[in-house]
């Protein structure tokens, strides 16, 4: 078992956070590593730590807030979820005295979907999200792929930028198995250790976290409902339909989706929906936030390529989460079936991704990148087919064909 901590990604956004912000909220799903990060010297500097997981800290953030957090000059307060009463006596303090990097924030629920605690907060924080370990985190970089660098290169010179790439080969599929959570991704390193790992995780988190979110009667049908989301991973959302799937009524499965989405499970990636010439399809598309998981809660014991996709998009959300100009991650597909899997929309430019589990692609898998930059050439950059071979190289004008571990 190897216990040393790797480097993340959002070391440094965070750290360049402290000295602007009174308050630096990181959130994300449990066992992502926040706690971790949080308590690293390096990054956040000395400062106190209280974790809500503590039946004697919530206590005292019960019986008196204003005096928990004013109880050090700097605090960090984890899954701060847990006691909503801490929200309102932080903003007391801040608004008493705006000292920068006086809080940092911790929580396993998304705060922004938490009405009353975006409120609460408004004006007064940065925000980042931590996801499960990138495959560059994996392997000792603390970074994610190279979208950054192919926006600020011209397409031109992106065949030379990528096969500058040193990231190694890797089979995809072990990849999507292990997931990114740091304990199965990197300190477990055997098949039934991790199989125990995903079976406590969904356990824990069926009892605790969400109970904590909200009231789930029904933990068998919850359990059905996440499996029949993972068995559709890059399709539709279509809540008539897992309803009819699992034997419950769409307001549920409403509710529940959106329970799921709030606490970092599932990830509802919305349409580009700018419409010119083609009538466009609006319903997100379903994605799961770690693979290692999803494959456990389907049953499912081999990856298929919607796995591939959902890899793709972990990797994109782990490098748009740490940026605080974020970019919005789509994907696009008009009513006559025309789709590209994922569309970066960042500083007034987009990025259209096509993925293919195939080691060797072909012109017909371009196909609907052409259509895209045909659609909007204003403001695309070329298009990338990710694919599972080795070729480089330009398969069709302004689509480059590459191995998804040149970039990711």
């Amino acid at each position: 078992m190897n216990t040393s901590p790797l480097p993340r990604l959002l070391a440094g956004p965070l750290a360049n956070a402290l000295p602007s912000a009174p308050v630096v909220v990181v959130t994300g799903a449990r066992q992502a590593g926040k706690s971790t990060l949080v308590q690293m010297a390096e990054v956040v500097g000395e400062r106190s730590y209280l974790s809500l997981d503590d039946m004697e800290i919530r206590a005292r953030a019960a019986d008196d807030p204003d005096l928990l957090v004013r109880s050090a000059p700097t605090l960090t307060i984890d899954e701060v979820q847990r006691a909503p009463e801490l929200l309102l006596a932080v903003k007391r303090a801040v608004d008493e005295e705006r000292r920068p990097g006086r809080f940092i924030l911790t929580g396993s629920a998304n705060l922004l979907l938490m009405k009353q605690i975006a409120e609460t907060l408004a004006g007064r924080v940065a925000y980042f999200t931590l996801e499960p370990l990138s495959r560059r985190e994996q392997l000792g970089r603390g970074e994610a792929g190279a979208w950054e660098r192919l926006f600020d290169t011209e397409e031109v010179e992106w065949p030379d930028l990528l096969t500058a790439e040193t990231a190694p080969e890797e089979a995809w599929p072990d990849l999507a198995l292990r997931g990114g959570y740091p304990t199965p991704a990197h300190h477990l390193t055997d098949t039934d250790s991790r199989a125990f790992w995903f079976a406590g995780y969904a356990q824990t988190y069926l009892e605790r976290d969400l109970r904590d979110l909200s009231a789930v009667h029904g933990l068998v049908e919850f359990r059905r409902l996440m499996r029949a989301a993972c068995l559709r991973l890059g399709n539709l959302v279509n809540q008539t339909e897992l309803g009819r799937d699992v034997g419950l009524p769409q307001p549920t499965v409403h509710r529940y989706l959106a329970l799921l989405e709030t606490s970092y499970q599932l990830v509802r990636l919305p349409a580009y929906a700018v419409n010119r010439t083609k009538r466009l399809i609006k319903s997100p598309k379903l994605y799961w936030t770690d693979t290692g998981v999803a494959l456990h809660l389907a049953g499912e014991e081999q990856p298929r390529g919607a796995h591939l996709e959902n890899l793709i998009l972990t990797d994109l959300h782990a490098w748009a989460g740490a940026r605080v100009d974020r970019p919005q991650l789509l994907y696009w597909r008009t009513t006559t079936g025309e789709e590209v899997d994922f569309v970066i929309e960042w500083r007034g430019k987009l990025l259209p991704i096509e993925i293919k589990a195939t080691r060797r692609p072909r012109l017909a898998d371009a196909k609907s990148l052409r259509t895209f930059r045909a659609e909007y050439p204003d403001r695309t950059r070329g298009g990338l087919l990710l694919h599972t071979g080795t070729e480089l190289g330009w398969i069709a004008d302004g689509v480059l064909a590459v191995p998804w571990w040149r970039v990711v």
